[in-house]
């Protein structure tokens, strides 16, 4: 089978299965596993993030999406020669993803249709749907069912470490200029790693917030979860909140209760590495409970925050 993954997820799902060697095209933002990244490249992004700030991005998709313009370009001459048998593609988010019309349009330019697969998760247990609709449609359903076993696993184990522990307040954060909280599968994760999400709403997308709003939401801790983002990046977006006060009057920041995650491999990516996400999210709220290990770069706590410094 010839198969052209249109999202990082479904990547990291064909390879967890065992399919890496049917891979035949990714997009450019398909990084794990590592030797993915060699393959042809069939998407890409308009927009290049790694010179904007997240205001400017923010700013970039606004724009993009008013005129009707896409975030992403296909590759339409990679992908006839390609030939794949199966697409993978989604329907959940058009800024985080190639859009179910330009795909449409894409396949019909081809001169044998390949069958589609559409993924549209909102909840863990919509992603653990999604693996296994994954194996079915490319005849791993045995690697399917054994891989949601242990998922699952690992879930009840976080779930029973952190049983009858003071739940904390938590705001996610997906975006930061402007904030947006986090949606979908985040407050899940939040719940099941023993916190309590104060603002996003269980299965329901991200939606744009105020600071007003996250202040009365008096978080004790304030995990930055920013889409597409890492570590390194996530530090220089939260360094460039210490110069608001809203930030700076926060408790959480105040006590160094705030976390950068690599959101990007283990929160945004609606696959396997989510539960590793979980994971980290219960080594960050309870880290006396977390018997396992996590990732290394995965997380960090940073600093308590404080007002830039002033020339007299």
């Amino acid at each position: 089978m010839r198969i052209a993954t249109l999202l990082p997820s479904a990547t990291e799902i064909v390879c967890a299965l065992g399919g890496a060697g049917d891979v035949v095209g990714v997009t450019h933002e398909c990084d794990f596993p590592p030797d993915v990244r060699g393959r042809p490249v069939i998407v890409r992004g308009k927009i290049d993030a790694a010179r904007l700030s997240s205001m400017e991005i923010n700013a970039r998709v606004e724009a993009s999406l008013a005129q009707g313009e896409g975030l992403y370009a296909i590759d339409f001459q990679a992908l006839h020669a390609l030939r794949p048998d199966l697409l993978i593609t989604q329907d959940l988010c058009e800024v985080c993803a190639l859009p179910g019309t330009d795909v449409e349009a894409a396949i019909a330019t081809l001169p044998s249709p390949p069958k589609v697969l559409r993924l549209h998760p909102h909840t863990l247990s919509d992603i653990l749907a999604d693996i296994v609709a994954v194996g079915a449609v490319t005849g791993r359903e045995a690697e399917a069912s054994t891989l949601v076993a242990r998922l699952r696993t690992r879930i009840a184990r976080v779930a029973r470490a952190v049983r009858g522990r003071p739940r904390p307040r938590v705001v996610c954060l997906e975006w930061v200029d402007p904030p947006f909280c986090g949606g979908h599968w985040m407050p899940e994760v939040v719940r099941l790693a023993g916190g309590r999400e104060m603002i996003g709403r269980p299965g329901r997308p991200s939606f744009r917030i105020e600071w007003p709003q996250i202040a009365a939401a008096e978080p004790d801790a304030v995990v930055l979860v920013l889409c597409g983002f890492d570590v390194a990046r996530t530090r220089r977006e939260a360094e460039g909140l210490a110069s608001r006060a809203e930030w700076r009057a926060l408790a959480s920041v105040r006590t160094g209760r705030v976390y950068a995650t690599d959101a990007s491999s283990f929160f945004s990516r609606s696959g396997p590495r989510i539960v590793d996400g979980l994971e980290i999210m219960a080594a960050m709220l309870h880290p006396d409970a977390a018997s396992w290990p996590t990732p290394p770069g995965s997380w960090a706590r940073l600093g308590a925050a404080r007002a830039p410094a002033t020339r007299p």
